[in-house]
């Protein structure tokens, strides 16, 4: 049986530790903090992170990287922008690296897939992505994503057995740079959804947004290389859906939180976990612009993270010249 691990104990690292073991398997997580590790073994919780979940026993925790080189299979669940670091700081690296991480790394605008490379280049990559809600997935509810195999089917004859369980079910992909864009590109438009929802612009207007969210998704990814029909699958508008549409998504929470008149630097400030979409947001216009791929609600997410008036910015959007639904124009 392939050791495993999960680098990272966050909510949604907690989470899928927990759905490893639930066939029984040892798992082994990595936590930065000193106090979750002792925690984690001693009380089998996550009160930090994931305070809902009873872990299983078999889940046990180390602040040690050297440890988790020393596995076959490592599921990266890192916050993005601190993924590469982390990585770095390892001595080797596992054969498989399953990157569970969404977002775009600010500085070098380098999806996660091509950050691992640069830190693992002896590892095969994979991405972990879809509609997939922490406490959901640790409370054993039914859920599928997708799992990208940079080295193809036989990746995932390897990987598949590791991570699929009877209520955690993977769809086979080879397109990295589709899984990975879904992911990211998703978070923002989640905020814009929490937005509308903080000032109270009604069920018609969030559905808008989703449509019109999901059409950036897929001008931004066929420009990057990715296929329309990852971008139209459980990593993509799957989880598009998902985390527009409920506060259990902290893109979503915060773009509520925005919309109600709080400031996005005190929300950040305040926050524990991180809402991926607010340092996704500016790589992502910058990208755009480089691409030359209109995505007009990225853009005003953008405008909104930098302190723009939330109102101004829904009628601004609302303002701009009409044209046809389908195109590549914005």
């Amino acid at each position: 049986m392939n050791s495993v691990g999960v680098l990272g104990a966050g909510a949604w690292g907690t989470a899928l530790a927990q759905m490893l073991a639930s066939d029984g398997r040892d798992v082994l997580i990595w936590a930065r903090e000193e106090e979750l590790v002792e925690e984690i073994n001693s009380a089998h919780t996550n009160s930090l992170f994931l305070p809902s979940a009873k872990l299983a026993e078999t889940i046990r925790a180390t602040g040690e990287l050297d440890e988790m080189a020393r596995l076959d299979t490592l599921l990266v669940v890192t916050p993005a922008q601190h993924m590469g670091s982390v990585l770095d700081s390892m001595p080797s690296h596992p054969r498989d690296l399953v990157l569970c991480s969404k977002g775009i790394e600010a500085g070098t605008g380098q999806l996660m897939n091509h950050v691992a490379k640069r830190a693992a280049p002896g590892s095969a990559i994979a991405v972990l992505s879809g509609p997939t809600f922490a406490h959901e997935v640790a409370a054993g509810l039914p859920t599928a994503v997708t799992l990208a195999c940079d080295d193809g089917e036989a990746q995932w004859d390897r990987l598949s057995p590791v991570i699929a369980r009877q209520a955690f079910r993977p769809y086979y992909s080879d397109d990295v740079v589709g899984a990975e864009i879904g992911g990211s590109v998703k978070n923002v438009l989640a905020i814009a959804c929490g937005v509308v929802d903080g000032i109270g612009l009604g069920q018609n207007a969030r559905a808008a947004l989703i449509a019109r969210g999901y059409a950036e998704m897929l001008r931004f990814g066929e420009a990057l290389g990715a296929r329309a029909e990852t971008l139209a699958g459980l990593c993509g508008l799957g989880d598009l859906v998902l985390t527009c549409s409920s506060t259990s998504s902290r893109n979503f929470s915060l773009g509520k939180a925005l919309g109600e008149g709080q400031k996005a630097a005190e929300l950040m400030a305040e926050r524990k976990t991180v809402a991926e979409g607010a340092h996704t947001a500016p790589v992502l216009v910058e990208l755009a612009a480089r691409h030359a791929v209109a995505m007009p609600i990225v853009t005003a997410v953008y405008g909104l993270l930098k302190g723009d008036e939330p109102r101004k910015v829904v009628s601004d959007l609302l303002s701009r010249p009409l044209r046809a639904e389908q195109g590549n124009a914005e």
